[in-house]
């Protein structure tokens, strides 16, 4: 058997193209795990700059609310300003006159303050060493007042709380508007200081610088009271110097008294648009200007004492302002008998033992009403107080009587004019002439309204004397109700065509607004006092013990079924 030779205990030896290729791949594996730790170490950084920029950032926030802190905490450590307002301010001292808590102080101003900006009556902002250092607004709350003088060197007298009188300053808003006496004026009491107007709710407003668009020409049946009224109102005012010769005056004022509805309101403003229209040809412009001023009883009524004479006072003091001007002015007292009622009747709460007093002064006052005309408007006159109706005061009277059938015919003309459209039907039955088929309408309307039958009739009156009089219909007309018949019709005529009917008015459309007209009036006479209620319509036949209805509900219903 043949003899195994031992194995050998090394390696094999390398051979040098081995060895070079084992040295490069650990070069390479070197450089990629060098590579590997830059772009960490790269990521690292840029982790770190962003982290450094978000501290940095926290930082200065911290710092600036440190800042803030130390500021607030500095702004409440200071003690509180107070505030005070100026009165005087002097440029070359660089200093202002201020009140503060009812203290006159002279304050020095900061060098930051605008001192040019300062205005007396205005609001700064003073510090603990009395000093200027802020402008504030002006006072927006106070009490308010009325003008009662204007001085020469602008203060202003001012009515006090107690019915006294002080004298106060202008300020603010008030420093270059004019006032005059019985203005309202905002005014802050602790430092007498007004410092601005207030708009008053009545008065002044109720003046109509426009003239009422209302002529004579478009007022129907009051021929002879529109005649009697240009005569005693107009003529004075065009031949002023005639009259003045003849040593006559013109008249102060005109009462309209007469039922309810029946033109006085219209007979006012007509005066005032011819006042204005001959003012305009006096002054040779051509264009009519004056002032139209209405007032109804109720509305210068004031449950505090005094203050509706105060308000009449402002009316006349406006009035005389305006007419001094040179234009006409007309004041028209509406329901005149709920303002200045009889004096010690015994009827209201006697608030007319001042007010009736107020008024005559002022119609009577050393201040004349030279182109200030008063006109009054009443349904009962006998409710006036007398002294207001003598010579003197209202001169005029002027009665506005019910329309008769020739005055009806008149009034219906102003409304049925030749625009107002016609149904074909009712134009054919008058041969297509328009002015025929107007007047026959008209006449329909007038026979309707003026029958004594029984269909027309309303009640029956019983005086005191045991008369008996029957009132229909006709008895309760006005201008008003005319007026409003026409608009029944138009609308019934405007239904027609809407329910796809005949266009334009019609017989039956008047007729029958007529009939919708009495069934409205036969409720209004007032059973529980007939004589009051009398008075006020315009009878006047003698005093009224009873009213009898003629014919319930029940009946009336069935009469129209039938």
């Amino acid at each position: 058997m043949a003899e195994q030779q031992p194995e050998s205990s090394h390696a094999p030896v390398a051979t040098a193209p081995e060895l070079q290729g084992t040295a490069e791949a650990r070069a390479k594996a070197r450089i990629a795990h060098l590579e590997e730790s830059l772009t960490k170490a790269q990521t690292e950084l840029e982790s770190s700059t962003a982290e450094n920029e978000k501290l940095s950032a926290v930082l200065r926030a911290a710092r600036s609310q440190l800042e803030m802190l130390r500021e607030e905490l500095a702004r409440l450590a200071e003690p509180p300003h107070s505030y005070a307002t100026i009165t005087a301010i002097d440029h070359e001292a660089k200093t202002v006159t201020a009140l503060a808590n009812g203290r006159k102080l002279e304050l020095s101003v900061a060098s930051e303050v605008d001192l040019d900006a300062c205005v007396i009556g205005q609001q700064v902002r003073v510090n603990e060493a009395m000093m200027v250092v802020a402008l504030a607004t002006f006072e927006e709350f106070g009490d308010i007042r009325s003008v009662v003088d204007v001085l020469a060197d602008r203060r202003l007298v001012v009515a006090d709380a107690h019915d006294g009188q002080r004298i106060i300053g202008r300020a603010g808003k008030l420093t270059d508007v004019a006032v005059k006496p019985g203005d309202l004026v905002l005014v802050d009491t602790k430092n007498h200081l007004a410092f601005e107007r207030v708009e008053r709710p009545g008065g002044e407003n109720l003046f109509l610088s426009e003239v009422p668009d209302v002529s004579y020409e478009a007022i129907g049946g009051l021929a002879d009271q529109i005649e009697q009224i240009k005569d005693a109102v107009e003529l004075p005012y065009a031949f002023a110097e005639l009259y003045a010769e003849h040593q006559l005056r013109a008249p102060k004022g005109v009462l309209l008294y007469g039922p309810p509805g029946c033109g006085k309101t219209l007979i006012a403003k007509a005066i005032a648009r011819s006042l204005a229209e001959r003012a305009a040809e006096r002054r040779g412009d051509g264009t009519p200007r004056g002032y139209f001023v209405s007032v109804k009883g109720p509305e210068l009524l004031n449950k505090y004492v005094g203050e509706t004479e105060r308000e009449i006072r402002l009316l006349f003091a406006h009035a005389r302002e305006k007419a001094a001007d040179g234009f006409p002015v007309v004041m028209f007292f509406d329901e005149m008998e709920a303002l200045f009622r009889t004096r010690g009747s015994g009827v209201s709460s006697d608030m007319e033992t001042t007010i009736v007093p107020q008024l005559l002064a002022e119609i009577d006052g050393v201040e004349t009403l030279k182109d200030v005309l008063i006109i009054g408007a009443s349904n009962r006159e006998d409710m006036i107080d007398p002294a207001i109706l003598r010579p003197g005061r209202l001169d005029i009277k002027i009665r506005i009587e019910r329309p008769d059938e020739t005055a009806a015919y008149d009034i219906l003309t102003r409304y049925l004019t030749a625009d107002v459209p016609a149904a074909e039907t009712t134009l054919k039955t008058f041969n297509n002439d328009g002015q025929a088929m107007r007047d026959g309408l008209i006449t329909a309307v007038v026979e309707a309204v003026y029958a004594t039958t029984e269909d027309n009739a309303i009640i029956d009156v019983v005086f005191v004397d045991g008369r008996t009089q029957r009132l229909y219909l006709r008895d309760f007309v006005s201008g008003a109700m005319l007026e409003s018949v026409v608009s029944r019709a138009k609308k019934r005529a405007v239904k027609r065509v809407i329910s796809g009917g005949e266009r334009g008015l019609t017989r039956d459309d008047l007729l029958a607004a007529v009939r919708d007209e009495f069934h409205e009036n036969k409720d209004l006479p007032a059973e529980r006092h007939p004589d009051e209620w009398a008075r006020t319509i315009g009878q006047r036949d003698g005093r009224i013990a009873e009213i009898r209805r003629i014919r319930d509900d029940a009946s009336l219903a069935a009469s129209e079924l039938q």
